[in-house]
């Protein structure tokens, strides 16, 4: 049975850390505030939207502010997805594995699909993804592992057949939860790539180019376990 490759999108598939940022500092100017300086902004875009805002605003997740401030973010960033958005260096290497090993491959993300979609389709990616699973197509997001198995189930690959790949800790989590294979991408949106090692995810991996030698690794000793 052909296995299925599964990944998180900002920073793990998209570096979108130059359009999300660029629209929060349009954002900051909007409230009269100064930007926030682009290595640290960068850190959090795996956080998404709240998590750049609780970082440049300073509030909590909770703040009665917040709706609105994500609302007019998520507005800025819709009018710019790809603007400066680039796949990670040598990705090309991991579709070449799995084109050759006849893999199926998906996104899973927490970002929302009116967002996400768009992107993926000005990238022009081939092979073309099989599946795309957003923040908003269950009422369950990562941790959570609903969107990890909703995509199996989309590809008809079990799940000990999949693997997923991401660059935050709630990724390892909700891949572990959901019986697949995981990988850290440390070269990722991470503060303290030390943290990777501490997700327990089954490998981790410094490059897209590591991550392709991985799966051609993987292959044969997935489908020997059934």
């Amino acid at each position: 049975m052909p296995g299925a490759l599964l990944l998180d999108l900002d920073g793990t598939l998209v570096d979108t850390a130059p359009d999300m940022v660029a629209c929060l500092n349009a954002l900051l100017a909007e409230h009269a505030h100064r930007p926030v300086g682009y290595e640290l902004a960068r850190q959090q875009v795996s956080n998404g939207a709240v998590g750049l805002l609780t970082l440049a605003f300073g509030l909590a997740e909770d703040d009665t502010r917040m709706p609105a401030l994500r609302a007019r973010y998520l507005q800025l960033y819709a009018e710019s997805v790809c603007s400066k958005s680039i796949i990670f260096n040598d990705f090309a290497s991991v579709f070449d594995v799995i084109s050759t090993l006849g893999w199926h491959w998906g996104v899973v993300t927490n970002k929302p699909q009116a967002l996400a979609r768009p992107l993926l389709a000005a990238l022009n990616l081939r092979p073309t993804l099989d599946c795309l699973v957003g923040g908003d197509t269950l009422p369950q997001r990562k941790p959570h592992p609903a969107p990890l198995l909703h995509a199996a189930q989309i590809l008809g690959v079990p799940a000990q057949h999949c693997v997923y790949v991401g660059d935050a800790e709630r990724d390892v989590q909700a891949g572990r939860a959901a019986g697949m294979r995981t990988i850290a991408a440390r070269y990722g949106y991470l503060s303290d790539p030390g943290d990777a090692q501490r997700w327990q995810a089954d490998h981790v991996v410094d490059s897209p180019a590591e991550l392709a030698e991985l799966l051609g690794r993987l292959a044969p000793e997935m489908a020997r376990a059934g």
